[in-house]
C-alpha cells in the first residue's frame, strides 16, 4: 500500500511540475529589421546569414540564432530585455561598424542594422529570350584600398520559386558570368529541358575573395 501511495506521490508531483512547465509566459515581442547600408537593405543567400543575440541573467547564458532573409531582413520573437547583438566572424558579406551592438527590446522593437559592404550590387535586368535568361545588374565596390577585396566569381542563378541562391536547394541552373567590369556584370543561363512554369525567378551573386557569404542582387519575376 505504501509503494502505491508513493507512486501517486509522485505522480502528482509530475503532474504539477509539468504544468508549471507548461505554464511559462512565450516571448512577447517581435524583433524586426533590416541589414542595411546607408539605409539600403543588402541582398543575401536564403538562410545563409546570421547573427546571435545575447542575454545575461536568465540562467544559461546562450546565443539566439537570428537568420537573415533573402532581402536582408530579419524578424524573431523574444522576451523584452536588453540584449548585446553580436555578428558572427565570417558572416555576411560585409565588415560590422562593431562587432558588438547593446540592443533593447520593448515590446514589438523595429532596428535596422548598418554595416559596410564589400560589394553592393543594385539595378538588377533580367529578361528571357526563348529558353534563355539573360540578366545584367550595377555593381558598386564599396570598400575600397587596403582592406578591399577583388570579385571571386559572379553567377547568374534562376529558380522556379522566388527563393533564389547559390544553395542547390534554392536554384535550377547557375552560370558563370560572362561579362565583370568596374561597374557592371552581365551573362546568360539557359532554363533546364522540360520547366514548363510560365514563369522564373533569376538573381545575380557575387562571391568576395575571402569572404564565405555571397552578396546578391534582388530577385527579379521574369515571363516566359
Amino acid at each position: 500500500m505504501k509503494f502505491k501511495y508513493i507512486i501517486a506521490i509522485i505522480g502528482l508531483t509530475f503532474i504539477f511540475t509539468s504544468c508549471e512547465i507548461d505554464n511559462y509566459d512565450e516571448p512577447e515581442a517581435f524583433f524586426t529589421g533590416s541589414v542595411v547600408y546607408q539605409g539600403e537593405p543588402i541582398n543575401v543567400g536564403a538562410q545563409e546569414v546570421r547573427f546571435q543575440l545575447w542575454q545575461s541573467g536568465y540562467g544559461l547564458y546562450a546565443p539566439l540564432d537570428v537568420h537573415l532573409d533573402i532581402d536582408g531582413s530579419f524578424s524573431g520573437r523574444f522576451f523584452s530585455g536588453d540584449y548585446k547583438l553580436k555578428f558572427i566572424d565570417g558572416q555576411g558579406p560585409w565588415q560590422a561598424t562593431s562587432d558588438t551592438i547593446n540592443v533593447t527590446i520593448n515590446g514589438n522593437t523595429e532596428m535596422d542594422l548598418e554595416v559596410t559592404p564589400y560589394y553592393m550590387v543594385r539595378n538588377p535586368q533580367f529578361s528571357a529570350a526563348g529558353n534563355t535568361i539573360n540578366g545584367n545588374v550595377a555593381i558598386e565596390k564599396v570598400i575600397t584600398g587596403t582592406n578591399g577585396r577583388d570579385i571571386e566569381f559572379a553567377r547568374l542563378y534562376i529558380n522556379d520559386g522566388q527563393f533564389v541562391s547559390d544553395n542547390g536547394d534554392y536554384n535550377i541552373a547557375q552560370v558563370d558570368a560572362s561579362t565583370i567590369s568596374d561597374t557592371s556584370i552581365s551573362g546568360s543561363v539557359s532554363i533546364p529541358d522540360g520547366y514548363n512554369k510560365n514563369s522564373i525567378f533569376a538573381r545575380m551573386g557575387i562571391k568576395i575573395v575571402g569572404v564565405e557569404d555571397l552578396v546578391f542582387s534582388e530577385v527579379v519575376k521574369v515571363d516566359l
